[in-house]
């Protein structure tokens, strides 16, 4: 991936060492970053904050502000919201007080009291906290935090975390996160570099969803930044929306279906006819100029009338309803027409299929995406297919024999995409995390969704794998987004995903 797809997670020593590299301490130079951190904190919260609908008219803020960079973060924030939401209000609770704020921070409070001095209230003490807030915004501790919390902070920070508080906001991270009481967030914002503690699965409950928020710092007038210091290079990466960025560009005048290439599908069963039907609808939503879909016969009429862009292939069938082995001719004699092939969804376990899609990963000769329950052990390292594979958490604990993403992906010469929290996509080179999509993924068929859509992807450039990976989960994620801020996280079906993959490419939606 390039610098402008992909910027790199940072330990909390190397972001000190990165940002006085980028600032030298020259306030000139933070307090416009300072700004733009603010105002992108405000619009990312807000936009979130539409998971549970739309900001409240009189909405009441706690903005929670410490000494230095992230206080003025956080106040800079709320002057954004309180300048959007007129009728809002915000409570500012500077807990080491008014005089330890540092000149930016102190400016920042400054601009705001002078912005809108009859909408703030000081707080002091948590006794005079209101009843209850429509958002808070964390800004007590950077990521210069070490452990302990100073024990005064430890009862507030407890009572804090227990307060009526819809949508809890933390900047940059949680403040005093790996301390037992560090400040919970809903979303953690990072700004300008995401900080390795926040990937930590360990921290989930604390770091909530985290979103980075590209500040520009790895370019700088034309000239590439370090992104970390080079005695100790970083393999974990997180993804910008800019790996979409050819994708988003019209596409060529004298192009054709061929241009964009052919994926073949293998799945189904009558145990699970849905899931290779929504990977096909998925498919069909990336920009691929043919699609082949090879399925129980039995499920053919349906899927035809559904979806009649795909070449449905009826296959033979196991008397339970899989994929029986004698239909390997239909696959053969039209493989050479493929670009890419997708195995695995609705498959279901049966003895017959299994060896079914052992044989054909073992002599593939076209790009492979191998999802769901194709991916067992002894199908998994036969064969010589560049390949994805698409594991959740429990598969991958399946084939993966207690590796890491990383070590397991170069073992198995493979780009594996990892679905969770925090998506993340591997080559055995370096790792890829995504801070697109959330709760709303946790259902159901979106595992087949994103399989279709990476090979549908991959068909289109068969050589790109990681490329494509990284793409699918991205757009996904993206669309997934869209989702949730229209229609919340609750009562939505997967497939409504597929409506918002083009207003997530077209940068449209709330």
């Amino acid at each position: 991936m390039n610098l402008l797809s992909s910027h790199p997670v940072l330990s909390l020593d190397a972001a000190k060492r990165f940002e006085e590299g980028l600032f030298g301490g020259d306030e000139a130079k933070e307090w416009p970053a300072m700004q733009r951190a603010g105002r992108a904190v405000a619009e990312a919260a807000l936009n979130d904050f539409r998971e549970l609908g739309e900001f409240p008219r009189r909405a009441r803020l706690l903005v929670l502000i410490g000494k230095g960079h992230n206080g003025g973060d956080a106040l800079l924030a709320a002057r954004t919201i309180i300048s959007l939401h007129p009728n809002a209000h915000a409570d500012l609770w500077l807990l080491f007080g008014e005089h330890a704020l540092r000149p930016l921070a102190a400016r920042a409070y400054r601009e705001l009291v002078h912005s809108a001095p009859n909408r703030l209230r000081l707080i002091a003490r948590a006794e005079t906290l209101a009843p209850n807030y429509d958002l808070s915004l964390d800004g007590v501790f950077g990521f210069q935090f070490r452990p302990p919390l100073p024990p005064k902070l430890t009862t507030s920070f407890a009572g804090l975390n227990a307060h009526p508080i819809r949508f809890r906001a933390a900047i940059d991270l949680p403040s005093a996160l790996g301390d037992v009481q560090a400040l919970r967030a809903d979303f953690t914002y990072a700004t300008g570099s995401v900080k390795s503690p926040t990937l930590d699965a360990a921290h989930l409950p604390t770091v909530g969803r985290l979103r980075y928020l590209d500040l520009n710092f790895f370019s700088v007038v034309g000239r590439t930044v370090p992104s970390a210091p080079s005695e100790n290079p970083s393999t974990d990466f997180v993804l910008t929306s800019n790996v979409l960025t050819s994708l988003r560009l019209l596409r060529s005048p004298s192009s054709d279906k061929r241009t964009y290439g052919h994926l073949f599908l293998l799945g189904g069963s009558r145990a699970y006819p849905g899931a290779i039907l929504m990977s096909a609808l998925a498919a069909a939503r990336s920009g691929v100029g043919l699609l082949t879909a090879f399925v129980p016969e039995s499920l053919v009429p349906a899927f035809a009338a559904r979806l009649p862009e795909v070449i449905w292939v009826g296959w033979p069938e196991t008397p339970t309803g899989g994929l029986a082995l004698e239909g390997s001719h239909l696959l053969r004699e039209r493989l050479e027409r493929a670009n890419a092939f997708l195995l695995g969804p609705g498959i279901a376990r049966e003895p017959e299929t299994l060896a079914l899609i052992a044989d054909l990963v073992k002599t593939s000769t076209v790009p492979l995406v191998i999802d769901a329950d194709a991916l067992q052990p002894e199908i998994l390292r036969t064969g010589s297919a560049p390949r994805i594979f698409t594991p959740h958490a429990g598969e991958f604990a399946r084939i993966s024999g207690n590796a890491s993403l990383l070590a397991f992906s170069r073992d198995t010469h493979s780009v594996t995409v990892l679905k969770g929290p925090l998506t993340a996509v591997s080559d055995g080179n370096a790792t890829y995390h995504s801070c697109h999509g959330g709760p709303v993924l946790a259902r159901g068929g979106s595992g087949d969704i994103l399989a279709g859509l990476i090979g549908g992807l991959l068909a289109q450039q068969p050589t790109e794998l990681l490329q494509a990976a990284c793409r699918g989960v991205v757009w996904q994620g993206i669309a997934a987004d869209l989702l949730a801020r229209t229609h919340g996280q609750v009562s939505v079906q997967t497939t409504q995903l597929l409506d918002f993959l083009s207003p997530a490419l077209r940068n449209e939606g709330p």
